[in-house]
Formats: structure tokens, C-alpha cells, sequence
């Protein structure tokens, strides 16, 4: 959400947002309602006078003027009630369109209506040749029994269960994401996998992409599909002291997506399911661009650092203006090496978006001189599983079909190779 303010005063700028990231609002249409809205608030006001000043005049009056004045003062109150009701609606319909409106994004930004914009901006490692004919992921689970085929009869498409040392694997994968950020001045945290719905149109989840969260019959609560929805919801409605932030938290919780929209997309293996495991980095800082490149560049490089700690092969990916969702200033994705598709695939999306969360989720702090201003708010992916499983499995391949251990899990794991299951 933008200040309303900026928006009557910016309208062009704002119309090449909404241009840029494809959003089918009529900018227009919502100058006009807010005009509506300020004519019922001023015309609301009017009347408030008029009833108190009639008020005013009934005790002092004769009584011969008195019962038309106090008929004046019901015939006010009539109308007052009516418009109330009449603005209420109005500020109901602005205020849906507010949340439509998008993030301007920063100047950098590849210009594009989708991902085939997106621009390369470097490669991290080589991806491996092997000397054998490699397997994809989903012959290696079948091949050393790492995983359970009969979990779909159970729990139906898009599920998963692992076996052996590929489960054990799965765990030590998010307690060392999880260590790894805290580490670097994370707060760890286990989360709830639910939250209210204001939650969602705080992160901007909601209203846009509901038909990607499932909803808990007859509670008021969704299943999340990230920890940011929950992080994010944490300090609303407070007012924290400069003094405090940055916050940065680490969420550890499991994920839901419905993966409305997917039919026919990754159904094989492990690359898209409807529940996931993540560790999602999150940070709440002081309004300024500085304050916001610091914790992005921090954000970033402990999402590379993590890749490069599982030695994969990745490039970074600077994500156009079409392809970054409504919210976002700007977002980086890192994407591995993928040895079975010959391609590389999204891990993280390390995502700055100003104050556009802050306002929408309340997320205030008093700055130094006394004044109160929203927040600004990141965030990117730690680790993601069993996405990643797929690239480990792939890369880290050997001729007899077992998977080797990156060093920095070792410890983790306390051996180096996975070993089949029976």
C-alpha cells in the first residue's frame, strides 16, 4: 500500500507503476472515488455543526420554537446517519483499491512483463560433468528407497514423504540454515503454519493471491505459505523505538500452497509440492534506502553463503518489473543448477519492499526526533525444502547411485555419503 497522499500528488508515477507491473487498476477511477470520499467527509462535517449548533439553541429557545428545532435536530440526525453509512461504503471501495496499488519499483529494475525479462547478473560455480550417465532426482530417491511412492494414495498429488538418510538429510538441511542465520545476528524462530487473514493482506498474500492459500474450515485462521506472513504480522499495530531495529528474524514453519494455476507443472518428484519445509529470513528497518540496502545485501549474501555451503552451482538473477509482484522495490533471485533439465531453477527470492508491507500491516517505530513513520521491510528464503533436495541430489550424485554429503553438513549428518534404505 502507498500513502494516499503520495498517490494525489504523484498520479503519473504511480500510473507507470501500475503500467509496469501489469496491475489492472484504473488509477482513475480511484482519484475519483477518493475525491468522493473527502466531498462525504467535508459534507458529513457540515452536518455535524448544524446538528450541535441546533442543540445549542433548544435549551435557550421559546417554547414555541422548540419543537421545530428539536425536529430539525432528528431530521439532521437522519441525514447524518445516512451519509455515514454512505461514506463508510465509499472509504470500504477506496480502500480496496488501495491494496491493489503497487510498489513503485527502483530504477534498476530490467523492464519486462514477465520473467523472460529477468536479467543474468553472474554465475557462482560450474555445474559438475559427470562420468557416467547421471540420474535425475527421482531415480535416485526410487533406486536407494529414499522416498515412499504409496504417500499419494494417502494424502493425494503433489505430496511427499522421504525415508532413510534422505529424512535425516531433510532435517539437518534446516537446522543448519537455521544455525547459519543466527550466526549472522538472526533471531531464530519455530512458527505457526496459520494465521489470521489480516496477517495475509499485510504481507500483500491477500487479496491478490488467495486462491493460493487454503483456508481452515469454520476457524478464521489460513494455512501460511511462507513464515513472512507470520513474521511480518508480529509488531503490527505497535510503535517500536528507533533504537530497536533493525529486527531480523529467521522462521522456521512448515508451507502450504494450494499451487492453484500449476496443472501440469513440475508434477514429478519433489520440485513443486503443497507442503514444504523453510527457513525464511525477515527484516524490519528504519525508513530509509540505506537502512534497506544494508539488511538486502545482508539478506543476500547469507542466502549465497548458503548455496556456496552446499556447493551448488548458481547465478543471480536481477527480477524485472512484471515478474516481482505488486509489493516489491526490488527482488534477486538466486536459481541452482538443475543437472536433469540442463537449466537452472529458483531457490531464493530476496525480496526489498520499502514501506509498502509496514502500511498495510501497521508496522510503525519513533525515529529519533519523535516522530512516528512506518517501517521498512525485507525478505528472502534461508533454505527451502525439498526444492533444494532436488539440486543435492542431482549434483552431488555419485557412480553407484549414492549422494555425497556437502563438508558443511557433515557434521550434521556424521557421514558423508547417503546411504540406501531398505
Amino acid at each position: 500500500m502507498l500513502d494516499l497522499r503520495y498517490i494525489r500528488t504523484h498520479p503519473e508515477e504511480v500510473r507507470k507503476a501500475i503500467a509496469l507491473k501489469g496491475i489492472p487498476l484504473d488509477l482513475d477511477a480511484l482519484l475519483a472515488l477518493d475525491q468522493e470520499v473527502l466531498r462525504l467527509k467535508q459534507e458529513l462535517q457540515a452536518l455535524q455543526e448544524r446538528r450541535n449548533q441546533n442543540a445549542k439553541r433548544v435549551p435557550k429557545a421559546p417554547p414555541e420554537e422548540r419543537e421545530a428545532l428539536i425536529a430539525e435536530g432528528r431530521a439532521l440526525g437522519e441525514r447524518i446517519k445516512a451519509l455515514e453509512e454512505a461514506l463508510r461504503a465509499k472509504e470500504k471501495e477506496l480502500e480496496a483499491l488501495l491494496l491493489q496499488v503497487p510498489q513503485l519499483p527502483w530504477p534498476g529494475a530490467p523492464v519486462g512483463p514477465d520473467d523472460s525479462a529477468n536479467v543474468e547478473v553472474r554465475r557462482v560455480g560450474t555445474p559438475p560433468e559427470f562420468p557416467f550417465a547421471p540420474l535425475d532426482h527421482v531415480a535416485l530417491m526410487e533406486k536407494n528407497g529414499w522416498w515412499e511412492p504409496r504417500i499419494s494414495k494417502v494424502s493425494g498429488s503433489r505430496s511427499y514423504a522421504l525415508r532413510g538418510d534422505l529424512a535425516l538429510y531433510e532435517v539437518a538441511l534446516l537446522r543448519f540454515a537455521l544455525e547459519f542465520v543466527a550466526r549472522k545476528g538472526f533471531v531464530p524462530m519455530t512458527l505457526p503454519s496459520y494465521a489470521r487473514a489480516f496477517a495475509f493482506y499485510g504481507t500483500g498474500h491477500f487479496p491478490a493471491g488467495r486462491d493460493q492459500v487454503w483456508a481452515i474450515q469454520d476457524t478464521d485462521l489460513y494455512l501460511t505459505g511462507t513464515a513472512e506472513v507470520v513474521l511480518n504480522a508480529l509488531h503490527s499495530g505497535e510503535i517500536l523505538e528507533e533504537a530497536e531495529l533493525p529486527k531480523l528474524y529467521a522462521g522456521l514453519a512448515p508451507a502450504f500452497r494450494s499451487e492453484a494455476g500449476s496443472f501440469g507443472k513440475d508434477v514429478r518428484g519433489l520440485m513443486r509440492v503443497h507442503q514444504f519445509m523453510k527457513v525464511e529470513q525477515y527484516a524490519l528497518v528504519e525508513a530509509s534506502l540505506e537502512a534497506s540496502d544494508r539488511a538486502f545485501a545482508l539478506l543476500l549474501q547469507n542466502a549465497e553463503e548458503i548455496l556456496q555451503a552446499l556447493e551448488l552451482p548458481y547465478r543471480v538473477v536481477e527480477v524485472s518489473t512484471g515478474d516481482m509482484g505488486p509489493g516489491k522495490w526490488r527482488q534477486v533471485d538466486l536459481e541452482a543448477w538443475v543437472p536433469s533439465e540442463g537449466r537452472y531453477r529458483e531457490t531464493h527470492s530476496c525480496s526489498a519492499l520499502l514501506d509498502w508491507q509496514a502500511r498495510r500491516a501497521d508496522l510503525r517505530y519513533r525515529d529519533r526526533e519523535g516522530r512516528v513513520r512506518y517501517a521498512y521491510t525485507l525478505n528472502n528464503t534461508a533454505l527451502a525444502t525439498p526444492r533444494i533436495l532436488v539440486m543435492l541430489l542431482e549434483n552431488h550424485q555419485l557412480k553407484d547411485g549414492r549422494v555425497r554429503v556437502p563438508k558443511a553438513l557433515v557434521p550434521y549428518m556424521g557421514k558423508e555419503v547417503l546411504e540406501p534404505c531398505g
